[in-house]
């Protein structure tokens, strides 16, 4: 297969160690490079599995799965290098002991040596990220302090540090209230506009994202049961 597409799955099933249960049937689906892509479904549709999946921390079982143009799960180190993911459940205690900015470096873990020092690239970065994302103001603050809409912007910016070819973000507007999730559905769009950026979007409340959407993805039990493409 070619680097045609961003994600190419085709007719994947897959489980989970150690379980008799396939959590994926029979997965037919391509998305193109820069496209933003909207899963829905109800709980255990297996929305998450699918990012899993893509990440290579699930194995196909049958079918054939290519991500950026490489086979999975033979690549799948290299494929994860070039993500960003932000899991849903990231909101921490107000003990947590980093500050913002350490937070957004630890994107940066996979790439450096412990104990790394910035770079000037790297230092830029981080200053245009914060700017971009309206977080300059809060990068020496404890993590742990910051509202819901603060610590998603800063997991955000986590996931971008690394120059992400594909973002994977799993129910982004849980832990923010109503208006807070049209400003993050207008930034998640301008990402994809500044960087090109593919963006997957997992989410049960499809409102807020589903007019900058390309693709619209239904799962039920494990399977697509429909996609449908933005005229």
């Amino acid at each position: 297969m070619g680097d045609s597409f961003a994600v190419e799955a085709i007719h994947v099933s897959t489980a989970y160690p150690r379980s008799n249960d396939v959590a994926l049937r029979d997965i037919y689906l391509r998305v193109p490079h820069g496209a933003i892509v909207l899963i829905s479904g109800p709980n255990g549709a297996g929305k998450t599995t699918l990012l899993e999946l893509i990440l290579g921390f699930l194995r196909p079982l049958r079918g054939e799965l290519y991500v950026l143009g490489l086979r999975m799960p033979e690549n799948a180190r290299y494929v994860r290098r070039r993500c960003g993911y932000v899991m849903q459940n990231f909101m921490k205690p107000p003990d947590t002991p980093y500050t913002a900015r350490e937070v957004i470096l630890m994107g940066l873990a996979p790439y450096k040596p412990p104990f790394f020092r910035l770079s000037r690239r790297d230092e830029n970065l981080l200053r245009d990220l914060a700017e971009f994302l309206g977080v300059s103001g809060i990068l020496d603050r404890p993590f742990g302090t910051l509202s819901g809409g603060q610590q998603q912007r800063i997991m955000l910016a986590r996931a971008l540090i690394r120059r992400p070819s594909i973002l994977l973000l799993d129910e982004p507007f849980s832990s923010i209230d109503r208006g807070s999730r049209h400003e993050f559905s207008e930034l998640i769009h301008s990402i994809r506009e500044e960087w090109g950026t593919t963006i997957l979007v997992v989410s049960h409340d499809v409102e807020p994202i589903e007019r900058y959407a390309d693709i619209f993805v239904e799962m039920r039990e494990g399977r697509v049961v429909e996609e449908k493409w933005s005229s």
